[in-house]
């Protein structure tokens, strides 16, 4: 029987099957081998991070309509706001409060944490400390305990009925000591977030000494520079980018401060549902049932949080430049 070449045949079936369409033979188009690899990553990062970032942003500009009078019942629904989430953002001052308490907590914390993951990078990178193992482990090992169990443990530190410090500060005359206090409460936060994190940032310092090539430590030492200089003159220069890097994630950390006061405001009245910016956020959307206005809290913050890090990171940049 005869195939006209209007008519389709499928021939050499198998691997590289070819149809032909009017005589001429076309292959099969297949995706190329890295699309295949990158495509199980493609759909789960699309799932998790641009899709719940774009519904938050959708849902920051709704709001609830009440159809009904004063005391008087009515249907609700759910209508389009414009920017009057946002607007409402800015006026409140439980916000401004709450961000300007998280803005002062990371300009004292994290200098100091970072100094303390520095020095101890350096003295694990020193040639006369031993057990450099021990103590790496040692000065890690926080990080890997979560952050509210963190917050637990040392809440039992700060109860005065309970803590051993507050018992032993008592011993030697300091009198009544409280660490949840309206005035300490924040530094104890910080005491947490500082034990938590420091293991962390020494090991990014850390990993970046390891990769400063030993010649130039012992053409240091040969021309007699002692420990100190080598450290200030060469370690810490070198280590320049670590330094940023853990700085940028302290700036994003800091500004996501969540599970210590929440774990602090159970115990203590000095820690509010606005305490920061993301209680104030989880409060508005689980405890008073308005999505919509913890949706723009978290935008804003998202953006100011951008903000700082991009901007920390320009003004290094310009200075390294300048340099």
């Amino acid at each position: 029987m005869a195939v006209s070449n209007d008519q389709l045949a499928v021939v050499a079936p198998g691997r590289g099957r070819e149809v032909l369409t009017g005589g001429a033979p076309r292959r099969r188009r297949r995706l190329p081998p890295h699309v295949k690899f990158l495509a199980p990553f493609g759909v789960l990062f699309t799932l998790f991070f641009p899709l719940p970032i774009g519904y938050a942003v959708y849902e920051s500009f709704l709001k609830v309509h009440s159809s009904g009078l004063g005391l008087t019942p009515g249907s609700t629904s759910t209508v389009f706001a414009g920017f009057s989430n946002y607007s409402q953002v800015f006026a409140d001052s439980s916000f401004i409060n709450g961000l300007g308490r998280v803005l002062l907590f990371g300009v004292v914390q994290i200098p100091v944490m970072l100094v303390f993951a520095t020095v101890l990078a350096l003295l694990l990178d020193s040639v006369v400390v031993r057990f450099k193992r021990f103590f790496r482990l040692a000065f890690f090992l926080p990080y890997g305990i979560p952050g509210v169990i963190a917050a637990i443990l040392w809440s039992f530190l700060y109860l005065p009925g309970l803590s051993p410090i507050v018992s032993a500060l008592h011993g030697v005359g300091f009198g009544s000591v409280s660490f949840l206090g309206s005035r300490s409460v924040l530094w104890s936060i910080a005491n947490i977030v500082t034990w938590e994190w420091t293991g962390y940032n020494m090991l990014i310092i850390y990993a970046g000494l390891q990769a400063i090539p030993a010649d130039l430590f012992e053409a240091g030492r040969i021309d007699g520079a002692s420990e100190w200089k080598l450290a200030t003159r060469i370690k810490i220069p070198m280590v320049s980018g670590a330094l940023v890097l853990t700085g940028i994630f302290s700036i994003i950390g800091t500004l996501q401060l969540f599970s210590e006061p929440e774990v602090l405001r159970s115990i203590t009245t000095n820690v509010s549902t606005t305490y920061t910016p993301n209680v104030m956020a989880y409060t508005q959307a689980f405890t008073d049932d308005n999505p919509y206005y913890a949706a723009a809290i978290a935008v804003v913050l998202a953006v100011g949080t951008f903000i700082l890090s991009f901007g920390f990171l320009k003004i290094v940049q310009r200075r390294g430049a300048a340099s």
